[in-house]
């Protein structure tokens, strides 16, 4: 590949993923899928975003003037006291250039933290820009709670447990579909099946009644840490062993879910804990949370 090519390549990127227009209400969808889709996952586990495509996905076509706004970043990253090559980690590309020959053009690799700070250095005017601000600013304050847990107050621990909640269902889900739950229904019938085992036979329908929610309300948006916790408990260790013994077939994963879910009820019971059914429904909601971290985020320092 050239790098006329690989220039056309990254615009072809842009055309797929940056809408010509957005309504309010695909504002908050279209962020979340737009800078998730260009995130990467090295080997170690460790997430990062590459400068060429995050240049791309902001709306600047030229490398020049992309670069201006990354050393700011990077600048800002310097005062701020952090180790700026810890987070913008210098990697290069070889490029043809014709008649055999190539060389080299400049990329980095970024974490989180340095994607944020190059939204909130970039051209304001961009919409994207302003989208990118909030993102960056609100997942970089999820992993700050996951991270200081033991100090946060309930809401902010009920936030990053169902955070971690929702990361951890990708990985069920994908883990059901290689046992052989494939279907939509059949996955809904699989989840059910971890419920009826943490909830004493109760599915998500009498869930959903028992906490009194409306028909388009999540049961997991109004469950107090607690319950969060124990449902985290039963994601967590059923997608482990779905993979770890190599389950197949429907009836055989449904059972293992079943499973999971009643021995982590057992294990409440055991320790003298209040069932998940029986706990309080909190009056805030998840989604009321996020919003009000939105506004904080977005808040000036003091």
């Amino acid at each position: 590949m050239n790098e006329k090519e690989f220039e056309n390549e990254l615009h072809k990127f842009s055309e797929r993923v940056l809408p010509k227009a957005l309504t309010p209400d695909d504002e908050t969808n279209y962020t979340e899928s737009l800078f998730e889709s260009i995130r990467h996952v090295n080997k170690y586990g460790e997430e990062f975003w590459v400068a060429r495509e995050l240049q791309t996905a902001l709306g600047y076509r030229e490398w020049r003037n992309f670069k201006k706004v990354l050393d700011k970043a990077i600048t800002a990253c310097n005062n701020s006291d952090n180790y700026s090559p810890d987070h913008f980690v210098e990697v290069n590309k070889m490029v043809n250039v014709g008649s055999g020959a190539e060389r080299t053009i400049d990329d980095y690799e970024l974490s989180r933290y340095a994607c944020y700070l190059i939204v909130q250095n970039g051209d304001s005017r961009k919409k994207v820009i302003a989208f990118g601000q909030t993102y960056f600013a609100v997942k970089t304050r999820q992993q700050e709670l996951i991270e200081n847990y033991d100090t946060l107050n309930e809401d902010l621990k009920r936030l990053a447990i169902r955070n971690e909640m929702k990361e951890h269902n990708k990985s069920l889900a994908e883990a059901a579909q290689l046992a052989g739950v494939k279907e939509p229904r059949d996955y809904a019938i699989f989840q059910n099946k971890g419920y009826q085992g943490l909830y004493g036979g109760l599915g998500r329908k009498e869930i959903h009644t028992k906490k009194g929610l409306k028909k388009s309300q999540d049961i997991l948006d109004h469950m107090g840490s607690t319950e969060l916790a124990a449902n985290l408990f039963r994601a967590t260790q059923t997608d482990e062993k779905l993979r770890k013994e190599k389950i197949t077939g429907k009836v055989a994963a449904n059972q293992t879910h079943y499973e999971v879910g009643k021995k982590v009820r057992q294990t409440i019971k055991e320790l003298g804990g209040t069932m998940p059914e029986d706990l309080p429904t909190p009056h805030k909601s998840i989604k009321q949370i996020e919003r009000e971290q939105k506004v904080l985020a977005k808040s000036p320092d003091d």
